[in-house]
């Protein structure tokens, strides 16, 4: 079936990405200030109003959804919702991202409720970098809890790294070849303008292609137009045969034609674009109307008609959008 959200420039959404809280136990220097003010518990959405947003757009036709946060197995309850939208009739797959403390006590019970393949946030292999990356971070917790992951059976696990000159561009091929090792897809991200996290960005702004040269010294890269159904572009490496290396580029590869994703906050905004504040308020129509959805579909398929065409980010340091990623919903 198609899905039946469909924008003003004809491309189908079937995609949605729901953050199940702003809260995180890191600090990451890319996504949050130092010192963060969350959400107080009546604006977010409740656990049940989560699973009911993800019902209405499962029965519109989406077919996958990604679980974020802040750090989605922070939120007290999550393994019960995963096993809820899991079994929704209709959706092909439900993914998650973390930044992987979690996992070595969570990562098993997550692949039992039903979730299909884990990002996993790495943007170092040494100790005190990942410490400085992540201001409260213990990189051993989370090597340990990517151990747990490839254990507890996960169809597919696949690493994050957002590329920094300066912080951690030096390390790209030592975490290609750790990914390489342990038979684990890479992307390296474009860092993103959102929020003002109390530093310039465009002295840290590491391309895509950069990050390809980089590799392209060490392995003989074979182009591969492979889709996750997301936004990545992957290559693969000769002579590693189950590892893709992925890059999602914002600034230099935009990838705004084929969008086919939305967002939701967990205050119930959806994002109609990562690089625009426009949005439409669903926690208010969830809490108005609990016994009938037609207001909220008609809310959202007014609001695909405001889906924007592209984002229009620059990395000259303007704060573009005001919120910060873990508002936004990874």
């Amino acid at each position: 079936m198609h899905s039946n959200l469909q924008d003003g420039f004809g491309r189908r959404i079937d995609y949605l990405r729901m953050s199940v809280t702003d809260r995180c136990d890191f600090r990451c220097v890319y996504c949050m200030a130092e010192e963060m003010t969350f959400l107080p518990r009546q604006q977010i959405l409740s656990l049940e109003e989560l699973y009911r947003l993800a019902a209405l757009f499962v029965g519109q036709g989406v077919k996958k959804i990604r679980l974020t946060g802040g750090e989605p197995l922070v939120r007290k309850g999550i393994v019960g919702l995963c096993e809820q939208i899991a079994a929704l009739p209709g959706l092909r797959e439900l993914v998650m991202t973390t930044n992987g403390s979690q996992l070595v006590k969570l990562a098993r019970p997550l692949a039992e409720a039903g979730v299909k393949r884990l990002n996993i946030s790495l943007d170092s292999l040494q100790a005190d970098k990942f410490r400085a990356i992540t201001r409260t971070g213990e990189l051993k917790q989370v090597l340990d809890g990517i151990e747990a992951a490839r254990d507890a059976g996960f169809e597919s696990i696949k690493l994050n790294t957002v590329a920094m000159a300066g912080r951690n561009a030096d390390e790209v091929l030592d975490l290609v070849e750790y990914a390489m090792a342990r038979d684990l897809d890479i992307t390296f991200i474009e860092e993103m303008p959102l929020g003002d996290v109390g530093r310039s960005r465009g002295e840290s702004f590491f391309s895509s292609d950069q990050v390809r040269a980089l590799i392209a010294q060490h392995y003989s890269i074979i182009d591969s137009a492979e889709q996750s159904g997301g936004p990545a572009r992957y290559i693969r490496l000769e002579g590693h045969d189950k590892s893709r290396v992925g890059f999602i580029s914002p600034h230099s590869h935009n990838f705004c034609a084929t969008c086919n994703r939305v967002r939701l906050t967990v205050e119930g905004r959806l994002l109609l674009c990562l690089g625009h504040e426009n949005s439409v308020d669903l926690r208010a129509l969830l809490r108005r109307y609990p016994e009938t959805d037609k207001p909220l579909l008609d809310a959202v398929a007014a609001g695909m008609q405001r889906k924007p065409e592209r984002h229009e980010f620059s990395h000259d340091d303007q704060i573009q959008v005001v919120r910060f990623m873990n508002a936004t919903g990874g």
